[in-house]
């Protein structure tokens, strides 16, 4: 799925082609996506802004705005208007400049939503944590968040009530950055080990970010090419080989149905 450097490298992506120009139709070929697609005469709006909240992109106009999840497998790419679909190619954005914004999604667990209030408002976004980037998640927060909390730590990352966007990938990366096990009990980290697991997190997402995203599977940014993250990643996917700082065997297990990578050596 992507996570947030995907859809932060998307948004980067798209963002030039889209910003002050504005919408001369929208072409539904499927409506039948997560949630069914109904959106109002978009024609001749502006869009002012390509923003991302968590792993969702908005497309501000003056009045309302498109929300949209790429899903499991789903991409959005800027295409020449009129440009031939293909199976998986569910709907364009067709722009004044002869270009569309379509989107992909092979597996159809993507939604497009048109907001008509405030985004903060809308269900799918109003109970989101904080943004991981953001100078208010900080060490005091984490902390503050995991005093209470039984889970292993790796749930707390990848809980979005606490903090958005952090996936699978991106929390055994940040755990291993920060010498911390993934099962070890939230309530039992200290204050400094909280700075250092959010200095790992930031350095992590914005090392991800730079790369262009983690090409798994389908991921694709907005031009099309994949991410390369991958080729930086420490522990996930690299189970039973050698740790990058000790050179002992990767352990792999799983925790909660997913897979965890960790060292037992640098992590604890």
């Amino acid at each position: 799925m992507p996570e947030l450097p995907e859809v932060e490298t998307t948004r980067r992506g798209i963002a030039p082609f889209l910003v002050g120009r504005r919408i001369a139709a929208v072409r539904v070929r499927e409506t039948r996506l997560r949630w069914p697609v109904e959106l109002p005469d978009l024609a001749g709006r502006e869009i002012l802004a390509v923003e991302r909240r968590a792993k969702y992109l908005l497309l501000r106009f003056d009045e309302g705005a498109l929300l949209l999840h790429l899903g499991m497998s789903g991409s959005l790419r800027v295409v020449g208007s009129g440009a031939a679909a293909g199976k998986h190619d569910h709907v364009d954005l067709d722009l004044d400049s002869g270009r569309s914004v379509r989107l992909t999604d092979p597996r159809r667990f993507g939604s497009l939503h048109f907001l008509a209030d405030a985004p903060e408002r809308h269900w799918l976004l109003r109970d989101l944590g904080l943004e991981p980037l953001s100078a208010a998640f900080d060490g005091a927060y984490l902390h503050a968040k995991a005093r209470r909390r039984r889970v292993p730590v790796k749930h707390l990352l990848m809980d979005a009530r606490v903090v958005v966007g952090i996936g699978n990938i991106y929390a055994n990366e940040a755990l291993h950055g920060a010498g911390i096990r993934p099962s070890l009990k939230a309530h039992r980290l200290s204050r400094p080990r909280c700075e250092a697991l959010v200095a790992a997190v930031k350095e992590t997402l914005t090392a991800a970010i730079r790369h262009g995203g983690t090409t798994l599977r389908d991921f694709v940014g907005g031009d099309g090419r994949p991410g390369y993250f991958r080729g930086e990643l420490k522990v996930y996917g690299r189970a039973g080989e050698p740790c990058v700082r000790c050179s002992a065997p990767l352990v792999g297990t799983r925790t909660g149905q997913r897979a965890t990578v960790y060292c037992r050596n640098c992590q604890r």
